[in-house]
């Protein structure tokens, strides 16, 4: 587990809604549990500084990290594929960016991890394709990445299924622009991991669960299910099938993450503390993760 990827997910899952910002003490304290040590902390939040993820807030002789509007931008846009309660619905149009000009080595590497974080796919060397993107803000997210000046080299375009310039149907073009097979197997052990956790919560085990323990276990759930989003570009379920791993998983993060949200929160009000010494309480958006009239509900675990 790299402390670096920890952070950020502890950053979009708790931080985020608590001010985006936290005292670096209370950072460490809320973690070492976990086996990380407080120099291995410092050294992962003073990278993330450096990758602009977190800028430094200095309050006396403390100092607090925040995200930065990079970093902010990168954890909400994760949060609305973590905590939304299905894939968007398919209008049969590919969103595609086509490279128009010429990128050089670094450039091309830019715009494919920065497209990769949007859950594009990609075919060929100079075509991106996501079934449900808003371009519009796929672009402006490269801006906001520091890519603005690629941007003039790359075209927008919308194609419908089975349109010349795609020539493939639906499911052919997801097996050439994503590998998918190693996915759905992670997201089963993903599902075998967290199962055993939720069968014992369901049998009335909930009071047994320390305030720490549930915010432990909440961070390293939202963790696993957070590097598997990454490698998901969330397709329609009509391109997925009904055997699709990703929806067991997802609707048991739903399940598991509402069990532990009042006990683990109790932890985080006692525990995350800013540089000044208070605590900065939860956004009234916390209780909109995960929303109860979840088409999911009708899947059974």
């Amino acid at each position: 587990m790299q402390a670096r990827s920890l952070i950020i997910s502890v950053f979009g899952d708790a931080i985020l809604l608590r001010g985006g910002r936290v005292w670096l003490g209370a950072l460490v304290q809320l973690l070492e549990p976990l086996e990380l040590s407080e120099r291995l902390i410092r050294t992962s939040v003073f990278r993330l500084v450096k990758e602009d993820w977190l800028s430094t807030e200095t309050v006396g002789r403390r100092a607090d990290y925040a995200l930065t509007a990079v970093g902010r931008q990168r954890a909400e846009e994760a949060a609305r594929h973590i905590y939304a309660s299905h894939a968007p619905q398919w209008d049969r149009r590919w969103r595609l960016i086509l490279t128009i000009g010429e990128l050089d080595a670094k450039e091309r590497e830019r715009v494919r991890s920065a497209l990769f974080w949007q859950g594009f796919g990609l075919l060929g060397a100079d075509t991106f394709v996501h079934p449900s993107a808003d371009l519009t803000q796929a672009f402006d997210a490269l801006v906001a990445e520091g890519l603005g000046d690629v941007v003039a080299r790359l075209m927008p375009l919308l194609a419908a299924e089975g349109n010349s310039a795609l020539a493939a149907s639906g499911a052919d073009l997801v097996r050439r622009a994503w590998s998918l097979e190693s996915l759905d197997q992670a997201y089963a052990e993903f599902v075998a991991t967290y199962s055993p956790i939720m069968a014992d919560l369901r049998r009335d085990r909930l009071a047994e669960v320390a305030p720490q323990d549930a915010f432990l276990l909440r961070t390293l759930l939202i963790h696993d299910y957070r590097r598997l989003l990454l490698r998901d570009p969330e397709l329609p379920e009509v391109l997925l099938g009904r055997d699709w791993s990703g929806h067991m998983a997802r609707l048991l993060c739903r399940d598991l993450y509402r069990r532990l949200l009042t006990p683990s929160e109790a932890h985080l009000d006692a525990h995350l503390t800013w540089a000044d010494g208070s605590t900065p309480a939860a956004s009234t958006l916390l209780a909109k993760r995960f929303p109860q009239d979840d088409p999911l509900d009708r899947i059974a675990l």
